[in-house]
């Protein structure tokens, strides 16, 4: 495991999958990042890459050659990272194409993911650089689970979902069993800027917004106040996911989203999709910021 710290906050990320796992006060000890509870849901914050979300049957084509990967890509649980940067403040993780990756993913890249602690903000870096002699198609996000409820007494209801604008976006719907977009949508906001927690609200999978005005969002205890406020200025999407019933929520940042149920399997065809030519570097970074009240 590699650390950070300073005098208000200690993170940490684990090498497999270059994953963060911690978000921890120095002064009194409070834990801010779900737990990874295997029985409920292993995850912590994987990095997504080079894909977002589920392929229509699992595969993509290019150049009319099928291809399969697994729901998110194969850098979440990939032990092939190494530590490319390191210094007080700052971690940042290499990983480069192989023959193994070449095999489902027929590109060649670098794909980086660099954290910053500065004071009570964490700061992470998404960086791909084409290594190949042509473009290169990819999606990139982040799915970092905050624990919920942060402190004892509290109950999942006790929190919401805060953004920075008036919103009317509604999420698009995902097909429960196979993780693909329906046509449909639904409304949200039952306030103009505030989305309430609740057991039941991600009975339907995740929710997913493709044309938000914020691009930044807070996570409010009604008890203790805001916890943490996330920034995602770079990212045109948006998911908000948990397990049902389990105590955390997830706040993710894409650039690319899931197959829709009429995909036509063409990788360079998905939304959201990059295309980057060779000798360009593609760099997106998301901020979150923990709420000094709860670092003392």
């Amino acid at each position: 495991m590699f650390t950070l710290k300073n005098s208000l906050l200690e993170i940490a990320i684990h090498p497999v999958g270059a994953e963060l796992q911690k978000i921890s006060a120095v002064k009194n000890g409070l834990e801010f990042m779900w737990d990874g509870n295997p029985e409920i849901w292993n995850g912590h914050a994987p990095n997504l890459f080079p894909i977002v979300g589920e392929l229509k049957d699992g595969k993509f084509t290019y150049q009319n050659k099928a291809y399969h990967l697994s729901r998110h890509g194969f850098t979440r649980r990939s032990n092939a990272f190494e530590l490319a940067e390191q210094s007080e403040n700052l971690l940042n993780f290499k990983l480069t194409y192989s023959e193994t990756t070449l095999l489902n993913y027929p590109f060649k890249f670098e794909f980086l993911v660099g954290y910053s602690l500065v004071e009570n903000k964490i700061k992470i870096t998404y960086t791909v650089k084409n290594r190949d002699d042509k473009t290169i198609y990819f999606s990139v996000g982040g799915h970092p689970a905050f624990k919920c409820p942060l402190y004892p007494g509290e109950s999942y209801n006790d929190y919401s979902l805060q953004f920075e604008h008036p919103e009317t976006s509604h999420t698009h719907l995902l097909n429960v069993s196979t993780g693909l977009f329906t046509s449909e949508t639904e409304a949200v906001f039952k306030t103009p800027d505030t989305i309430p927690l609740h057991a039941h609200l991600f009975d339907k999978d995740a929710l997913v917004f493709k044309d938000l005005k914020s691009k930044n969002v807070a996570l409010i205890s009604k008890n203790h106040g805001e916890i943490l406020n996330f920034e995602f200025e770079d990212f045109p999407f948006l998911g908000i996911w948990a397990k049902p019933k389990a105590n955390f929520v997830c706040i993710e940042p894409w650039q690319g989203l899931a197959d829709s149920e009429d995909s036509n399997y063409i990788l360079k065809d998905k939304e959201g999709i990059v295309a980057l030519e060779k000798n360009n570097t593609y760099i997106a970074s998301y901020t979150i910021e923990i709420h000094e009240g709860h670092l003392v």
